[in-house]
């Protein structure tokens, strides 16, 4: 008899008796993993659309997987509406968050341990530009909001479009003014499906794969490094306005990034 089979003898009785615990210890395990929590993140607020706003009028695409130059971006969600088109990125994460919206960094606070992640809101301009491009249509008639689901609780002031759970349905419906007609909405609609990648594991798969280069290259970039899209800052001197004759960091790919940052 070999050493498994030994094993196997001698843990069979407890394996039989509390084979419900494993299986509940495993399932708990997953639920903590990024991926699930993202996954809940997603259902969360897939579940407060479908409840709280008129599909009548208000049209979700999950999961959206854009091509872009450098491989692909996924929105979590997309709402297309008469009032505009709202691109959501959402965060599922528990303790103090810290951040404001000029700062390339936030912060996750457990307790005395302290995690740090990237801005939301730069993570979600991304989106909304690709999004954007493939529409070919105006900047004002999308809005990008960040929603956080989960047991987090704000430490500093947020702008007005990072919200937690139960806000995102109320910032959605203040927005009254009609920017698209019924045949606009037709035809962006229809662009989401055709230039979207087909939903899949395997394009997920590959997504992944795709960020998990661009933090490894974004880990090598210097520290003066645009916080939009990477490039070197330039010292540059103002040459009019109020600020003549000071000077500022000005992103290296101006003017298709227009990044600026004061010395």
């Amino acid at each position: 008899m070999d050493i498994n089979q030994i094993l196997l003898q001698a843990f069979a009785p407890m394996i039989a008796s509390y084979g419900w615990l494993f299986v509940l210890l495993i399932v708990i395990g997953l639920l903590k993993t990024p991926f699930m929590k993202g996954v809940i993140g997603e259902a969360l607020v897939n579940l407060a659309a479908a409840l709280f706003l008129d599909k009548n009028i208000y049209r979700l695409f999950k999961n959206v997987t854009l091509p872009t130059e450098d491989g692909s971006t996924q929105v979590d969600h997309v709402i297309v509406s008469p009032y505009g088109i709202f691109v959501i990125e959402t965060k599922n994460l528990k303790g103090w968050i810290f951040g404001s919206a000029q700062q390339k960094m936030w912060t996750q606070q457990i307790y005395k341990h302290k995690n740090q992640f990237q801005n939301p809101l730069h993570q979600n301009y991304k989106h909304t530009q690709t999004l954007q491009s493939a529409l070919e249509i105006e900047p004002s008639k999308l809005f990008s909001l960040v929603v956080f689901v989960g047991d987090s609780e704000f430490k500093t002031p947020m702008p007005e479009n990072v919200v937690y759970a139960g806000g995102y349905i109320r910032f959605i419906k203040s927005k009254q003014q009609r920017l698209l007609s019924e045949s606009e909405i037709a035809v962006v609609c229809r662009k989401i499906q055709a230039g979207r990648l087909k939903p899949s594991i395997k394009t997920h798969i590959e997504h992944v794969r795709h960020v998990k280069t661009i933090v490894e290259q974004k880990q090598q970039q210097p520290e003066n490094a645009c916080p939009k899209c990477g490039k070197p800052m330039i010292l540059r001197t103002a040459k009019t306005g109020d600020n003549q004759g000071n000077q500022f960091w000005g992103c290296s790919g101006y003017p298709k990034c227009r990044t600026v940052k004061v010395v």
